[in-house]
């Protein structure tokens, strides 16, 4: 019996000791033990590398949805398609039949000066052919884009002549545009649609404020609708335009509680004059700062749909090999305190707009309730907003659902309509350019064959795409609106076009140029 207890109590000091030893465990020790246990007994070899790689993602995914890892390569193109120019030649281009076709020519690139066309097919580069199998856009993108200054040699054939080409280039640095359209919508409104904050976009906010004034613009449509965000810093710049000296944009705080903020300079463009904001459920991060600012300070009228509510500033944090951890550093509020992050728990976070669908929000937006806690006053007319979740318009405008039908998704997946949109801009390109002289002539005049809707709908059938029968004929008009911008856009140089004519269904545009046109309404939304 006594020697039981002595085991007993022998075992319980071991006991103590194990937990001793395993409180005492290093971490970082137990990390390095597992790679090398992987390494040592799993069935396939695994090089330090790729589970290293793999452990930095798993991290990643117990962090917050926005805080992410960049490999070295990875990470050098984001921060170039960041920066706003690449070194190129200025085109955009397609692969179709195993040929390399010029789709759009960049205004003021050295494609443009060479006088290259949209639907010139590219027979070699350098002396090499591209046509025939194996080529892939990423491959032909490396052998167009080099250094600035690099020599470069193009052989073409312009169809519609017949006539063999051959171009010598020089690359140049390309603009990314942020600014994707800048157009008058009639002779007071102007209009211009953000897709990103990157490096340049401050600038070219300038410039297409500067144009616009310059053919009359009294008021002003900012699209951000998709936008999705961006440098934080060119968000402050967009601000500026608008805003005056010294107003805030907004405050961040970080872990240690600590804030920073962020005001404007009051060298902007357009600081007076009519200002409607449209945003969407797409709208995120940079983008709801920039309108969680102009709608605060009651600037600007919101239109369109509740944003995506992303409120944490993420910071890069490189690593010695070039690769990237960008961390989410610190939260952001508006000017009002409203922090606009929603809730990142769970798996529906980035599935937006099917959740803001099935939920009944993009039909109806008093579906989505604000409570009273959430509730905030503008700083000027000390109107009602709210933050916890994405910026709320001040004008809802329900989604177009046929916009959303799963059959136009599924066609302009399969690449069936951008065939044939394809196909018939090449044979009649000639002839197009010929009757519509300009793009103003091709917009009012210009219809869409019906033959070609028809043999669209007919190989999506044949492809299993068949179309449904309800809401057919709104679906064939949204089919041949969207044929006719992309012919629009590959016609005519330019950035602009294929907006031009997507924007004559845009809703949240109509609402927006309805309250412009009614000054009292416009009025009473800023009102409390």
């Amino acid at each position: 019996m006594m020697q039981l207890k002595k085991c007993f109590a022998l075992s319980l000091v071991l006991a103590g000791f194990a937990s001793l030893l395993q409180a005492q465990v290093n971490p970082k020790e137990k990390f390095w033990q597992t790679l090398k246990a992987i390494q040592g007994n799993y069935v396939d070899s695994l090089t330090d590398e790729q589970l290293v790689e793999a452990a930095i993602a798993g991290m990643m995914n117990r962090l917050d949805p926005h805080s992410r890892y960049f490999g070295k390569q990875e990470s050098a193109e984001m921060q170039e398609s960041m920066q706003g120019k690449f070194a190129g030649i200025g085109i955009q281009y397609m692969m179709e039949n195993d040929s390399l076709y010029i789709t759009q020519i960049l205004e003021g690139g050295p494609a443009e000066k060479a006088g290259l066309q949209a639907g010139d097919r590219i027979l070699r580069i350098d002396s090499q052919a591209v046509t025939g199998n194996g080529q892939t856009n990423y491959t032909i993108m490396k052998k167009i884009r080099g250094q600035k200054g690099s020599a470069l040699s193009l052989e073409i054939l312009r169809k519609y002549t017949g006539a063999v080409l051959k171009k010598e280039l020089v690359r140049d640095f390309v603009a990314d545009h942020s600014v994707k359209a800048a157009y008058m919508l009639d002779a007071k409104t102007g209009y211009i649609n953000l897709r990103i904050f990157n490096g340049t976009t401050r600038q070219e906010m300038d410039k297409a404020l500067i144009a616009l004034k310059k053919q009359g613009m009294q008021n002003l449509v900012l699209d951000l609708q998709g936008n999705g965000g961006g440098y934080v810093q060119s968000a402050i710049g967009v601000a500026d335009e608008f805003l005056q000296k010294d107003q805030l944009v907004f405050y961040s705080e970080g872990r240690d509680r600590g804030r920073d903020y962020y005001y404007s300079g009051g060298f902007g463009q357009f600081p007076e004059g009519k200002l409607v904001v449209l945003i969407d459920q797409s709208t995120a991060s940079a983008s709801e700062i920039l309108t969680g600012a102009l709608q605060d300070w009651d600037r600007a009228v919101v239109v369109g749909r509740r944003s995506f509510g992303k409120g944490l500033m993420q910071r890069p944090v490189p690593v010695f090999d070039g690769s990237v951890l960008e961390l989410t550093g610190a939260r952001y509020f508006t000017p009002s305190g409203r922090s606009i992050q929603k809730p990142y728990k769970g798996a529906q976070y980035e599935d937006n707009a099917q959740t803001r669908l099935h939920s009944g929000e993009l039909l109806n937006g008093k579906v989505f309730h604000f409570p009273d806690s959430l509730k905030f006053k503008t700083l000027l007319n000390k109107r009602t907003v709210f933050g916890g979740g994405g910026i709320m318009p001040d004008m809802y405008v329900p989604i177009d659902t046929v916009e959303l039908n799963g059959w136009l998704q599924d066609v302009a997946a399969s690449g069936i309509a951008n065939k044939f949109s394809f196909d018939y801009l090449d044979a009649n390109r000639g002839q197009l350019l010929e009757q519509y002289k300009d793009f103003a002539s091709f917009n009012k005049q210009f219809t869409v064959p019906a033959i070609v809707l028809k043999q669209i709908e007919d190989a999506a059938k044949k492809a299993g795409i068949a179309a449904p029968a309800a809401n057919k004929e709104r679906l064939q008009f949204l089919l041949a609106l969207d044929l006719k911008a992309q012919l629009a856009s590959q016609l005519y140089t330019g950035n602009d076009y294929y907006l031009q004519v997507m924007n004559q269904e845009n809703a949240s545009l109509k609402e927006a140029l309805r309250l412009i046109e009614q000054s009292t309404q416009y009025s009473k939304l800023l009102k409390p």
